[in-house]
């Protein structure tokens, strides 16, 4: 079997655990919540409507102020949300897992031995010579 072959298969196993399930759930859901969605329609206007009136020659500072307010004010009510808040925290864990394996790829690589190494252990010295790449 090939290195590619092999990776193909790590990507089949990655699909198939907790960490991918969770993400691919929390992600339908917060897809499928009209409020929340409606309210990422609104960010996304707000952020357009700051950008062109920062664009102007002579921008409107007032306006530029309560419009980063109400950027602000949407945002929180964004992360905030129930199904945002889960998405997060499944993305954060399969972040995590992916991170430990491309940690685990890059130690190994630069002659760490597969069957020992430790991701969650290894840690940043601060000396790239030492590393086996940033997790």
């Amino acid at each position: 079997m090939t290195v590619i072959e092999m990776a193909r298969e790590l990507g089949k196993v990655i699909q198939e655990s907790e960490e991918y399930k969770a993400l691919a759930d929390a992600r339908t859901a917060s897809d499928n919540d009209e409020t929340l969605q409606e309210q990422i329609q609104h960010f996304n206007l707000i952020r357009m409507k700051m950008d062109i009136e920062s664009s102007k020659p002579e921008p409107d500072e007032e306006k530029l102020k309560n419009l980063n307010e109400e950027l602000m004010t949407v945002y929180t009510e964004v992360m905030g949300s129930e199904k945002m808040v889960a998405f997060n925290v499944a993305k954060e864990a399969i972040d995590s897992l992916m991170n430990n394996v491309t940690t685990l790829l890059s130690a190994v690589v630069n002659g760490a031995d597969p069957a020992t190494f430790d991701p969650e252990q290894a840690g940043c010295s601060g000396s790239c010579s030492t590393c086996g790449g940033c997790g």
